[in-house]
Parts: structure tokens; sequence; C-alpha cells
């Protein structure tokens, strides 16, 4: 152990020694806070501390995995694996598994996902008759999953006259039955949404003593990361839990605290030495990862907040390259600017295209990226698109599965009750949902029952419920005794899916098989992983909240060489070599709806230093002069964050580098010259007349910064110095178009045509002396 501890600088080394008691670390970006909980851990573990008794809470399955596997290296795998470590809600719901029935819920509850959510309150929405465009899905659960995250439950709800007001005066008087009828819904189908998961902990620790006593008992050291996330719900269930032995280490920056939109309390790290007696504070400071000239250009910005904890963070690293600001004409420009770079840095150094990462403030900007990349032949991927356990035939899966493990869960029967078709209608669906809810039992227990019921329905469809019921239940003794990979395999051919998909001959019906395909091998992946970890036997209910827990980020993506596009939000926690900032313009980074208050101002900041700090050797900052929004053309300006960084630390590219720059339409030539001895000034006003400025006099670079630069050029388009060496056959590179092969050439001089077959596309005829066309084979 004492060779670990070695490695540790002075500051990191500090936490990990100190045994008990409560402790916070302040860690700057990139300064190795990973490392210093691992190894806080492993220490407690030397020391003869049950793994059974530390709990350890991060923010994503992929961190905790990294951290189990680096313990597991030090201390042993068979320890590691008796750690209680994951996130919040992996670890919670783990504890509401073990004790639901005393919360009136079974211990094979489905966890709901957004669209399971969504799906329901539209449904609620409907029978109440309710306008959908008044109470809308998305935004009805928005606001529940608000109320819940700040512990407001129904019975809160109608006691509290102020929101309720609220409400009516939003033009949504009806909110709080929505809400009763959501919760009542999800009770009534043996299912908690994402917000539940932790407002059914906090009800189970604070409505049973014995058990809160048993969990305090149980977790005598609490390690929280990224404690600067945790909202009011989360802060109240580690209170709780740390309440005995105060035996908590927090880690987190309060500088990277940017998800106040998801309720997220700074307040929690801001006011932790409050909450706890003899708090020891430790700050770790080096920055490991990012050149000199990034870390000293994030904290120029970040220093402009307000509300922070005191730190400096520097680094020992080289100082690198000054951070790059381009300024383009439009975001299609800006896009292609970004792919040239890409594809240049890739040709000059051999980089592969997982070294680079475009983050923007909003995932409507990636189209213009998106489309630039694929011109240039450069892979990406998406992180926070459509998931693909979202993506509707693994939908369609899934509802089987959990109606395995929970016959009750009424959103996934009504999924799939009719899919592949088998003769069971909506008017169907909708008497056994009326039957259901009259009764107060579940749609599959009155499906159960269909002979003693009147649902006037004839005997073919009842005959047809009846065989769906039995096929349920089939499937539910097979789980007994098989795994999840050969329940899902069979439950995917006896109900006729793969059949159903095979009827549709097209790329997207193919493509949808192959999910199919795609989800079976995650599955064997999962029951063959499953078998090294204590106690876990590769069963479906295991591999149904594997996938329900899981986000975007925590997805391996192994050797997957693309570049990385994604919303600065879900960037927090990475690092890349080369990072592009794209889109810094006020009104869009920082945000419109952000400019309200000081502390929303602030976040927004925080959200750029973390996007700063994602960079380890070249940041590039991007912005254009005008932008689409909603379809019409808007002029921007530079955001005020480029600003506020010292000028040392930058290098404007523009208006040096006119590759990218307007080319007006007409000769600037016919205006003439200025004679200023014909210029007569008209009399001011009042005060001292204005004076000409002398073209010999200097202006300030820092006046320079703050104007929106217009370049200029002669009208006609400068001619490549390849183009007469061009032949046909040569692969070109064109700043629009992308990749092409020149197919045909034709005319002389001036009037030189060539016919290039583009990779997207396909055939154009371009002028020779306009195009701009770079020979790369």
């Amino acid at each position: 152990m004492q060779k670990y501890i070695d490695q540790l600088n002075e500051a990191q080394r500090a936490p990990v020694l100190q045994k008990d008691g409560p402790m916070i670390v302040i860690a700057g970006a990139g300064s190795g806070k990973t490392r210093v909980l691992t190894m806080r851990i492993a220490y407690l573990m030397s020391l003869g501390v049950d793994a059974f008794n530390i709990l350890a809470l991060t923010f994503t399955n992929k961190a905790a995995r990294e951290m189990k596997n680096r313990i597991a290296s030090i201390v042993g795998s068979n320890e590691a694996k008796n750690l209680w470590m994951g996130t919040f809600h992996s670890v919670f719901a783990k504890i509401l598994r073990i004790e639901a029935e005393r919360l009136g819920y079974p211990s094979n509850f489905t966890i709901y996902d957004t669209q399971d959510s969504v799906r329901l309150l539209g449904q609620i929405i409907k029978e109440m008759q309710l306008d959908k465009d008044v109470y809308k899905p998305k935004q009805i659960l928005g606001r529940i999953s608000q109320y819940k995250n700040s512990l407001i439950t129904v019975r809160a709800y109608f006691n509290n006259p102020e929101l309720q007001e609220a409400d009516a005066m939003s033009k949504k008087p009806r909110m709080g039955e929505i809400y009763q009828n959501y919760v009542d819904r999800c009770f009534k189908s043996g299912a908690m949404d994402f917000d539940d998961l932790l407002l059914k902990t906090n009800e189970l620790l604070n409505r049973f003593p014995d058990v809160l006593a048993k969990y305090q008992d149980r977790f005598r050291y609490i390690l929280v990361d990224e404690y600067q996330d945790t909202n009011h719900s989360q802060y109240l269930i580690v209170k709780a839990l740390s309440d005995r032995f105060q035996n908590i280490c927090v880690v987190g920056d309060d500088a990277q605290s940017i998800y106040a939109f998801r309720g997220a309390n700074i307040n929690n790290i801001l006011n932790f030495q409050k909450d706890y007696d003899g708090v020891q504070t430790y700050r770790l400071e080096q920055n490991y990862r990012s050149s000199k000239n990034i870390v000293e250009a994030a904290n120029n910005v970040i220093d402009k907040n307000k509300t922070k904890l005191d730190k400096i963070v520097w680094t020992s690293n080289d100082d690198g390259p000054k951070i790059k600001v381009h300024r383009s004409v439009t975001d299609g420009e800006e896009g292609r600017f970004v792919a040239a770079t890409i594809f240049e840095q890739k040709m000059q150094n051999q980089l592969p295209n997982n070294h680079f990462a475009i983050l923007y403030r909003t995932n409507a900007q990636s189209r213009a990226m998106e489309d630039a990349l694929r011109k240039r032949d450069i892979p990406y991927r998406i992180y926070g698109g459509l998931s693909f356990y979202q993506r509707k035939e693994i939908k369609d899966v899934l509802a089987y599965l959990r109606l395995v493990i929970n016959p009750k869960d009424e959103e996934a029967l009504v999924r799939v009750i009719n899919y592949p078709a088998r003769g069971i209608g909506d008017t169907t669906v909708e008497k056994l949902t009326v039957a259901a809810n009259h009764y107060k039992r579940s749609i599959f227990e009155v499906m159960q029952h269909i002979d003693k019921i009147d649902l006037k329905l004839n005997a073919g469809t009842k005959q047809r419920l009846q065989d769906f019921v039995t096929m349920i239940q089939s499937f539910q003794v097979i789980n007994e005794n098989q795994d999840a990979f050969y329940l899902t395999d069979h439950v995917t051919k006896k109900t006729g899916l793969v059949q159903e998909l095979k009827k549709d001959g097209t790329p997207e019906g193919i493509a949808k098989i192959e999910n199919i395909e795609e989800l079976l091998n995650g599955i064997k992946d999962f029951t063959e992983g499953q078998k090294e970890i204590d106690g876990a036997r590769g069963s479906l209910s295991e591999f149904l909240e594997d996938v329900a827990l899981a986000t975007d980020l925590d997805k391996d993506t192994g050797d997957d060489d693309r570049v990385a596009l994604m919303t600065i939000h879900l960037a927090k926690g990475l690092e890349f070599p080369h990072v592009f900032i794209v889109g810094m313009e006020e009104d869009l980074f920082p945000s419109a709806m952000s400019l309200n208050t000081r502390s929303e101002l602030e976040e927004e900041r925080r959200l750029f230093y973390v996007a700063l700090t994602r960079a380890e050797h070249q940041a590039y900052l991007t912005y254009a002069q005008s932008r689409y929004r909603w379809g019409k053309l808007v002029d921007s300006e530079p955001s005020r964050f480029i600003e506020e960084i010292e000028e040392k630390y930058l290098d404007f590219l523009n208006p040096m580098d006119t590759s990218y720059r307007y080319k007006p339409m007409m000769d600037i030539d016919i205006f003439g010259e200025i004679d200023k001895s014909k210029l007569r000034l008209s009399k001011p006003i009042g005060g001292t007349p204005p004076a000409y400025i002398s073209s010999q006099e200097p202006i300030s670079s820092a006046s320079i910064r703050r104007l929106k630069p217009m370049s200029s050029s002669g009208s006609n388009a400068k001619s490549s110095s390849v183009d007469s060496n061009l032949v046909i056959g040569n692969i070109v590179m064109h700043e629009r178009f992308g990749k092409g092969e020149i197919v045909n050439l034709e005319g002389v001089g001036a009037d030189r045509k060539a016919e290039i077959r583009f990779d997207v596309g396909g055939l154009k005829k371009l002028l020779l002396r306009f195009a701009k066309l770079n020979v790369i084979g």
C-alpha cells in the first residue's frame, strides 16, 4: 500500500491518510480527485475497515467501474466486489429493492425511464380530457421532477397554496390532480421513476428509524464524488446516513457546478463546513491535465464569479500553444473551419479522430458540425442523441422482458399487448384500463380474471387475452431457471417480434433486426460479466436494472476512433487533447435565457470553465458573425467570455487568416478614394468638435478585440495555383462539398471547368477560377 501512497503529491496524500471525521476535498479541474478517492478507499481497507462498511457515491456508472477496477488492482478483486459503490440512483435502487415492502412496492418494481413517464402522463392527460397543448406531457414531467427533488410530495403540494396558485397563474390549475394520478398509476404498476429512487429513499429513512439505524451502522465511511452536483434530496440522504459516525468525505469543485437546471444546489458544497463539526478542508490545486495557457485562461474567467470557494489552480505542465480564436461569417462556415482544422491536424501530426472533441451549448448546433465532418469523411459520434435502448424495436423487446419481471407494469403491457398484431384493439385496451381503475387492480390482473368480469367482449377477444396471459406466464417459468440471454432469445422468437420485422425488407427493417441482434449480444456479454461478480447470476432483473440506470456516457466505446460531439454538460469529467468550443456568441453562450440574474450568469461562466478545462493541449474558441435561428439569419457578437481572457493567452486567427473571410460581391475600386479636403463638418451641438484620427495613430489591440472586423478583397476570386496542373483522376478537397474525384476537364484559361464526383452530393461542374481545390491524391 505504501508504494501507492508514495505516488501521490503532498496535497493528495493528506486527505487519503485522514481516517476519521468529516472532510471536504476542494479539487480543481484535472487535479487527480478520482485518484484521491480511489486511494482513500484502498487505504481504509488496508487499515482493516470492512469493504461492506464503505459507501462510495459517484455520478456515472462508468466512474464507479473505473474506481472499483483501480481499487481491485491494489487490494484484490475479492474484497473490491464487496464495496457499495455506484451512482446515487443505482445504490439507492439496491436499498429500495431490499426494503421495498416497507413502502408497499414489490421488490421487483420497474424503473420508468423518461419515455415511459411521458407516455403515462400523455395517457392521464387524455383521460382527464385536458388540452395537450396546455398540459404538455414533457413539461408536466419536468414540473413533477422539480417537486420530487425538492421533496414536495402530493400531500405537500395540496398543503401549499402558493404552489397551487403558481400553477393556476401558468394556466395549469389541474396540475395537482395530474400529479396525484401519475403517482397513483406508478404505484399501481409497481413502478418508480428516476426521481422516486431518491424521494422513496428519503421516505424510507425518515418513516422507519430502524431502517435508518441499519444503514447508518452499515455505512460507517461515506465518500461522495462531485458533491457540488448534489440536489436537495441527495443532500438529505447523505446527511441522514452519515449522521451517526460522521466519517464523511466529499470531493468536488464549486467552479464546476453546472447542473442547477436539474436541481443541483451549489450551496451544498459552499456550506459543507457548517453542516458538520470539526471539518478538515483540503485543496487539490495542481492541474495535471492541461497546458499552462489553458489553466491560466480558465482561471481568468472563473475569477469573475463572486460566489466561489478560495483556491488557486496551477500547473507545472508546459505553456503549450495559445488558445486559438476564430471568427466565421456564418455557422456553416464555422463548421467548415472546424472540420478543415481537424483534417489538417490529423494529416500533419498523424492524430487519431478520438483526440478531438467539439463542444457546444445546445444540441441544435451539431447540425452544421455534422455536415462539415461528413463532407471531409471524418467519422464522428454524437453523445446524448437517441440512446440505443430508446429505439422502438429495443423498447418493444424490453417491454416484454419487463412484463416477465413485473406483470403489473401497465406501460409495458399497453405497449406490446397488440404488437405484433394479435387482434386486441384499442377499444379492448380502453375497456381493460377502465376496469383496472375501477377495481384498483392492474390490467394484467383483470386479464387473468377476464371470465369473471363482464366487459362485453366477444369469445374470440377473451381467448386472445387469455393466450397473452399464458404466454407471459410461460416466460416467467423459464426465467426461474435460465439466464437473461436464454430468456430474451426465446421471447424474441415466441412473440413473433423478429418475424414481424422480417416482413419489412427495407434497409430500415433490416437495421431493426440487427439492433435486436446487438441487444442479444449485449445481454450475452452482460451475463458473462456477471459471473465475475459475487452473488450475481446474470438474471433478467439484474440486466433490466443495469439498462434502466445506464446513461449515454456510461457506454464503453472501446477503440471507437471518432470525433466526439456533445453538449458541454455531457463533457464534464472527460478530457481530450484538442477541444473546439463552438458558438462563442452572446445570447448563445452565455445563453440568453441565463442572463436574468447574477447566479444564472455565474453558472454559464462555470459551464465555460468546464468546457475549457476539458482540453489537454489545444483549445479553439469559434464564433460566427451571423447564425440561423428559427429560420432567420441574425447577427451575432463575440461572447463576453472571450473578452474575459487576457490577450496573452489568445491567438486571434482573424483578420490575418483570410481563407474563411467574407468576399464582397463588388469591386471596392468603383468608389474611388475619399478626398478629406472636400469634407465639411457640421457644427457640433456642444462640446469639442470631433477630430480625425491620423492613419498613423496606433490603435490598441484591446480596442480591436472589441470590434467585429470586416474583411475586404477584390471581386475576382483568386485562382488556385494548382488549376493548371489538375488531371482527370485527381482526388481533391473542396471547402463546401468535401472530397471528390475529377472525372472530366474542359475549357482553357479563365473558362476552364472541372467535373467532379463528390462523395457527398454527387456530380458537380465547377469553374476553376472560382473553385478553391486542394489536391490530396
